[in-house]
C-alpha cells in the first residue's frame, strides 16, 4: 500500500511529464490538500479508493446526486481527481477518460460482459455495435450490482434503471434500452437471469426510417468553413477534420482513427477500414482535402508517436477517444460564423455527412452511389436523405385540384 503523500507526489510528476497546465496542477494540488485532510481525520494511512470516493461524497454529495441524475460537471471533476489516483497507483500511468458512475465491476462482471461481447460478436454484429452494447450491458450490470445483483434483476430494478435515462436525448433513451435488451436475452439463455425480465424492458417504438435528417444549409456549411482561423494548430487539424467529413462523408470516428497509412498519396487515394460496417472503402483524395491534411501536418500537428493523423492538442498528447464525437469542434466554428445553433435540430459532426448526402441526391446522383460514398450497408439507408430535401419533397408532392386516377369526368 501507499501513502495518499507518496502517491501525489509520483502523479504531479507524472502530469508535469505530460504537460499540464501549472494553473491546472494548482487545482489539483488544491484537492489533494483537501483529500489528506479528510485522510489524517479519519486516520486513513494509506490511499484506498473507497476512502477516496467517501472524500468526493463528503464534499458534493456525489452517490445521492447520482442516484438523482443531477451530477454537476464540478462533481465530476473530483471524481476524476480520486480516480486518477487510483489508476496511478494501480498501472503508473495517467489515462484518459473516467467514467461517470462511481460503480466499477468487478472480475465476474468483467469476464461476463466479455462474453457477451464474444456472443455479439459470433452472430455478425459490427464492430462499433459490440463496442457500444458491451459498453451500455457494463453500465447496466455494474447498476444491477448496487441491488443485489444481476440474479436479482427484475421489473422494478429495470425500472429504476430506465428511470436514470431522464433527461437524455431521444436517441440515447432508444438505444441503452436496446442493448440491455440484447444483453438480458444473452444472460437468460446463459442462466445468469430470470428470462421474465425481459418484459419488463420497455421498447422504443422508433426507426431510423421514421428520422428526418437533420441538415446544414450550403450557405452556413461554407460559412462555418470559412471562418476556421487556419493560422493555429488547432484551426489547421478542425479544418482538415471538417472538410473530410462535408467533401467525403466520412463518419466522425473513422476520421478519428485515420492512421498516415490509410493515405495514398501518388494514387490520391484514402482506404479507410469503416468502423462502423469493418469495409474497406476506397475514396478519392480532393485536391482541397489533401492539401489541408498536409498544412496541418506539416505546420500544425504536435509532435508525437501515434499513429493517428489527428491527434489532441491538449495534454496529454494523443489520438481522440471513440466517445469524443467532435461535437464541440463543429460547435465552436458554427458560433464563430454566426450560425444559429439550437438544441431543436441535431448539430453534430453527422449532420455534415446528411448534408452532403443530401445535395448529392438534389444533384441527381444515384441512390446506390450515395451509399458507396457515404459507405451504407444497403442502398435503402440513403433513402432517407429524400426526406431531409424540400426541393425532392416538393417532386413527389400531389396536386390537390388534379383529379385521381379513375375519377369521373
Amino acid at each position: 500500500m501507499t501513502s495518499l503523500s507518496v502517491l501525489v507526489s509520483g502523479l504531479e510528476a507524472e502530469l508535469r511529464r505530460l504537460g499540464y497546465k501549472d494553473s491546472t496542477l494548482v487545482w489539483y494540488r488544491g484537492c489533494w490538500r483537501r483529500m489528506q485532510k479528510y485522510f489524517d481525520a479519519r486516520d486513513v494511512k494509506d490511499f484506498c479508493l473507497d476512502a477516496a470516493m467517501a472524500w468526493v461524497d463528503d464534499a458534493c454529495g456525489f452517490f445521492a446526486k447520482e442516484q438523482a441524475g443531477t451530477l454537476k460537471q464540478t462533481d465530476v471533476y473530483l471524481f476524476r481527481v480520486a480516480q486518477m489516483l487510483q489508476d496511478y497507483a494501480v498501472h503508473g500511468a495517467v489515462l484518459r477518460r473516467y467514467s461517470r458512475s462511481v460503480s466499477k465491476l468487478d472480475a465476474a462482471g468483467t469476464a461476463t460482459i466479455a462474453v457477451f461481447q464474444a456472443h455479439l460478436r459470433s452472430t455478425g454484429r459490427s464492430v462499433s455495435t459490440v463496442r457500444t452494447y458491451g459498453t451500455l450491458a457494463a453500465e447496466f450490470l455494474a447498476f444491477t450490482n448496487t441491488r443485489a445483483g444481476l440474479g436479482c434483476c427484475d421489473a422494478a430494478v429495470i425500472g429504476a434503471f430506465v428511470a436514470t435515462l431522464t433527461g437524455y436525448q431521444v436517441k440515447t433513451i432508444e438505444q441503452k434500452p436496446c442493448a440491455v435488451r440484447s444483453f438480458l436475452r444473452f444472460a437468460a439463455a446463459a442462466g445468469l437471469v430470470d428470462g421474465t425480465c425481459l418484459d419488463a424492458v420497455p421498447t422504443a417504438r422508433s426507426t431510423r426510417q421514421a428520422r428526418i435528417p437533420s441538415v446544414w444549409d450550403p450557405g452556413e456549411v461554407a460559412r462555418i468553413v470559412a471562418a476556421i482561423d487556419r493560422d493555429n494548430p488547432c484551426g489547421k487539424r478542425d479544418y482538415a477534420i471538417i472538410l473530410l467529413i462535408t467533401r467525403l462523408g466520412l463518419r466522425g470516428i473513422d476520421v478519428k482513427r485515420l492512421e498516415f497509412a490509410d493515405f495514398d498519396w501518388p494514387g490520391n487515394r484514402l482506404l479507410v477500414t469503416q468502423a462502423k460496417t469493418d469495409r474497406l472503402v476506397r475514396l478519392p483524395l480532393l485536391k482541397d482535402v489533401g492539401w489541408a491534411i498536409i498544412d496541418y501536418l506539416r505546420h500544425g500537428r504536435p509532435d508525437c508517436d501515434c499513429p493517428q493523423v489527428f491527434v489532441r492538442h491538449t495534454a496529454p498528447i494523443g489520438a481522440f477517444s471513440d466517445q469524443d464525437h467532435l461535437h464541440q469542434i463543429l460547435v465552436k466554428h458554427a458560433r464563430a460564423a454566426h450560425v444559429p445553433v439550437s438544441e431543436k435540430r441535431r448539430h453534430g459532426m453527422h449532420s455534415l455527412r446528411h448534408t452532403l448526402a443530401t445535395r448529392l441526391m438534389e444533384n441527381g446522383t444515384p441512390v446506390e452511389q450515395i451509399a458507396d460514398i457515404l459507405g451504407h450497408q444497403s442502398a435503402e439507408s440513403a433513402c432517407v436523405y429524400l426526406k431531409s430535401s424540400l426541393s425532392l419533397l416538393a417532386q413527389c408532392a400531389l396536386d390537390p385540384d388534379a383529379p385521381a386516377d379513375g375519377a369521373s369526368r
